[in-house]
């Protein structure tokens, strides 16, 4: 468990670790998952991304897309354009709904907790 508590519910330490993805990178749903030992869970990552935004501290799940680095939660944002519009406000170039440079900017959370 990133913070050593067993007590925390899986969407807790979903959120932990979204919390440390480095500004302007991304991960995966299935790179969190990995993370925390439920390799198959990446739709429960995903879940916990849909009612970030009302947690505080924040949660940049705009930093979370699918494996093929595609926005594939934008329509929770609001806006259809949101999602893009902060990982732009990052660096991150986004075109067709995709980071365009999804293997240099992908961080991968099992290799830096």
């Amino acid at each position: 468990m990133p913070s050593g508590k067993k007590e925390d519910s899986f969407f807790e330490q979903v959120y932990e670790v979204a919390r440390q993805i480095p500004r302007g990178r991304v991960t995966s749903y299935g790179a969190i998952a990995a993370c925390l030992g439920a390799k198959s869970s990446s739709r429960m990552v995903g879940w916990a991304m849909n009612g970030a935004h009302l947690l505080k501290p924040k949660v940049p799940a705009h930093r979370v897309v699918n494996r093929n680095g595609m926005l594939s939660g934008k329509m929770h944002f609001g806006e259809p354009d949101r999602m893009q519009q902060l990982l732009e406000k990052e660096g991150i170039a986004v075109k067709d709904d995709k980071v365009t440079d999804f293997k240099t900017l992908f961080w991968d959370p099992s290799a830096e907790l």
